[in-house]
């Protein structure tokens, strides 16, 4: 073997090395780009003259920004969307800060997509704050080849085949005129942030708050908002409370 083609040998070593590395760091964002192009696909067959679909819109309200994976406006109402594409069992509660996703032995804790959605929903009312009767429908999908095993909520936490039938459900009850979609739409697309900066600007206000959020909580502090968690009494047992309640519910085990 001559010298020219061990080099290219390594060459070629080394770019894979590099292309294994770089997919794996951004193995979460491919994998969440896969799920919301599911879910997009799904959305395109509801009838275009009675649902306007929105897929990945970011968007800033005076507080902070808000990056919203799917968002269909309709006489029913406006439906906002969070898509999780995992696999495993998926184990959670409404209510909990953190859910799990086992794999075998592996457990993995993830932010409770209720809580992500509730956030969305919040910087929406603040965008169209000037239809006080609209009402929203909170969905979460599941899309990749995830079990939900354990999961309590009242909010619909569905896998991708049920999403158009769960929105169809809403059909029966009217909540907007054409002329308020129309508007609200018109709104939204002049809100909505395109530009890479925007983007890149709100990854790092999320990295910032996620790393507040566990600086919070290793400091015996509210996560949410900041208050001192002290130690209350249940009726499963002793767990931490925020000492803001009840206008923050921020609970943790002991």
């Amino acid at each position: 073997m001559n010298a020219n083609l061990i080099l290219i040998l390594i060459a070629i070593f080394v770019v894979y090395k590099i292309v294994i590395f770089v997919y794996r760091l951004n193995a979460p964002k491919i994998k969440g780009a896969k799920g919301e192009s599911r879910v997009a696909r799904r959305l395109e067959k509801l009838k275009s003259e009675e649902y306007n679909v929105f897929n990945d819109v970011l968007i800033r309200t005076d507080s902070r920004s808000s990056q919203i994976d799917h968002i269909v406006i309709s006489i029913y109402g406006i439906f906002v969307i969070e898509t999780k594409n995992y696999s495993g069992w998926i184990h959670g509660h409404e209510n909990s800060e953190y859910w799990t996703q086992t794999i075998y032995r592996n457990k993995t804790k993830f932010r409770n997509p209720i809580r992500q959605n509730r956030g969305h929903i919040y910087a929406l009312n603040e965008v169209f704050s000037d239809f006080k009767q609209v009402v929203y429908h909170p969905i979460i999908v599941f899309s990749g080849k995830a079990k939900l095993k354990n999961v309590y909520s009242e909010i619909p936490v569905i896998y991708g085949r049920q999403l158009l039938r769960t929105i169809k459900k809403k059909r029966g009850t009217l909540n907007l005129s054409i002329d308020e979609v129309n508007s609200i739409t018109d709104k939204l697309n002049e809100v909505r942030i395109h530009g890479k900066r925007e983007k890149k600007e709100h990854i790092r206000q999320v990295r910032n708050h996620i790393y507040e959020r566990k600086q919070n909580e290793k400091s015996s502090n509210c996560p949410r908002c900041g208050g001192n968690l002290v130690v209350r009494q249940g009726q499963f047992g002793n767990f931490y409370g925020c000492s803001n309640y009840p206008k923050c519910r921020y609970t943790k085990k002991i």
